[in-house]
């Protein structure tokens, strides 16, 4: 099977209902972005910020798989699929993708803040102030704020390194590190790039724009697949 490399990013969870994570006057939902996703504002009010997240739980348990998750996953029949999003949500996993790299963190874990390796599945949507780890710090949410390092970046690369189809779906491609996933494909490979807005991207070879929704952009892209039998 072929290697299909996917980077998805807010466009696709979009249509799911899903909040973009920041509009045009960098707010998310409301909130000044540093407020609720950084290190400094977790230190200045962790109530804000649990509460935050809470919102976005009780949002997406609401939110269901779009038609643009759902293909993604069926690709699975027909390629070896790896989804490497900047989404938090979990609704690539539950449409069925079995490959799914989260560079931004996960919304349903919970990491102690005490010792980074305790990260926790939750089995429900709050997560409050005075709920603890094993060795009594304070869970705060599994999430890589601005700041922070991105762990799950080498995973990502290595991926992308090894792809035989590349695609980058419902993102602007101006959040870093993720937006220099392009710059890791091979030369000759085919790079998909889809979005209502295309952003712009370094010229490279073998790049195919599709201007769409995710849902419709990758029906299309699948389509383009099949008649070229790759």
């Amino acid at each position: 099977m072929k290697r299909l490399v996917i980077l998805s990013g807010a466009g696709i969870s979009a249509e799911s209902g899903i909040a973009t994570f920041r509009d045009s006057n960098g707010l998310w939902e409301g909130h000044d972005v540093m407020a609720v996703a950084s290190p400094e504002g977790w230190h200045k009010d962790k109530a804000l910020v649990l509460d935050f997240y809470n919102k976005r739980r009780q949002a997406c348990i609401l939110a269901q798989p779009n038609a643009a998750h759902i293909q993604l996953a069926n690709l699975e029949k027909e390629y070896d699929v790896t989804i490497i999003t900047q989404n938090v949500d979990d609704l690539h996993e539950r449409a069925g993708s079995s490959k799914v790299i989260h560079l931004h963190g996960e919304l349903f874990k919970s990491q102690s803040t005490q010792d980074p390796r305790l990260v926790y599945q939750m089995d429900h949507w709050e997560l409050n102030l005075g709920d603890t780890c094993e060795k009594g710090s304070q869970l705060r949410p599994f999430i890589v704020w601005f700041g922070e390092q991105v762990p799950m970046m080498d995973p990502a690369i290595e991926a992308t390194e090894n792809a035989d189809i590349f695609a980058v779906v419902g993102t602007s491609l101006l959040v870093y590190p993720a937006a220099g996933l392009l710059n890791y494909t091979t030369r000759d490979i085919p790079k998909f790039v889809i979005d209502i807005k295309v952003p712009v991207v370094p010229p490279v070879k073998n790049l195919i724009t599709i201007q769409d929704t995710a849902s419709s952009g990758i029906a299309e892209m699948i389509r383009q697949l099949r008649l070229r039998k790759i």
